[in-house]
């Protein structure tokens, strides 16, 4: 988090609203911690910027966004990312998106989200868990994913199965949980198993990201307006991580799940 803070006085004047372009040295070492691998800038917006760096005997990438916001809060930020059937109604990428098991001990729910992707690529489904965090001792909320296996969910010929995906958004705000104004660094990864080269890939997602984020935050417009009605998670959440409790709960979809298994999608990838 100190890390964060540096960047963001780096980014930032006096006022979040100020803003300075620094050079490509300056901004290479600003983003990278020290001994890791450097990270290349591909996005410098205002208010928005995206970063990505190869993941090592593979042929993807990383990538970092650092972005800011000083019209909503970041309770309304946070919990407009994990109410899932209020994403329904705002991502018209959304084909299915529901929560398969929730864990009561720590509010890890394992989530199902089928997406639309690019033409002409079939649509990917991802079955991932994810787990957050609120701190209110350091002010800072944290909200974790990544992809796993779950015996509910077998993967469906008609989308391909996305197996290796993470997630990691840390959010800070500039005074409180409910006063406008925060930043937010988020560190992705995720191989969406296509055929095209990783620069067709890199495109699609440094295209793609800017186009999400600018919507999941007009959706948290839309939440602070009082237009639609949007969970709580930091007041819902039933007991603190470290409970120590194996509590599970089996949520029902709201489709009706056809009869029999099915194999492994038989798709050439694309």
């Amino acid at each position: 988090m100190k890390h964060m803070e540096t960047i963001s006085s780096l980014f930032h004047g006096n006022t979040p609203d100020d803003y300075q372009r620094l050079d490509s040295k300056t901004e290479r070492e600003a983003v990278s911690s020290s001994g890791e691998q450097p990270w290349e800038m591909v996005m410098d917006k205002k208010h928005f910027k995206l970063w990505r760096r190869p993941i090592e005997g593979t042929h993807l990438y990383q990538y970092r966004v650092f972005g800011t916001y000083t019209d909503v809060t970041p309770r309304q930020f946070f919990n407009v990312q994990l109410d899932t059937e209020y994403r329904k109604k705002w991502d018209s990428l959304v084909i299915k998106l529901d929560v398969i098991e929730r864990d009561l001990a720590t509010g890890s729910e394992v989530i199902h989200w089928v997406t639309h992707f690019p033409y002409p690529m079939y649509s990917r489904d991802y079955v991932y868990v994810r787990r957050y965090s609120v701190d209110k001792e350091n002010n800072m909320m944290v909200l974790v994913s990544r992809a796993v296996e779950h015996p509910s969910v077998p993967e469906d010929p008609e989308y391909v199965r996305v197996r290796t995906y993470e997630s990691q958004m840390v959010i800070r705000p500039h005074k409180t949980f409910d006063e406008n104004g925060f930043d937010y660094l988020l560190t992705y990864s995720d191989n969406p198993q296509t055929v095209f080269p990783r620069y067709c890939v890199s495109w699609m997602v440094s295209s793609g990201m800017p186009d999400f984020l600018e919507k999941l935050h007009t959706a948290a417009l839309k939440a602070k307006k009082m237009e639609i009605e949007v969970r709580d998670y930091m007041s819902a959440k039933p007991i603190e991580s470290g409970g120590g409790g194996e509590g599970k709960a089996s949520v029902a979809s709201a489709e009706p799940k056809s009869e029999g298994t099915r194999g492994p999608a038989q798709l050439e990838y694309a």
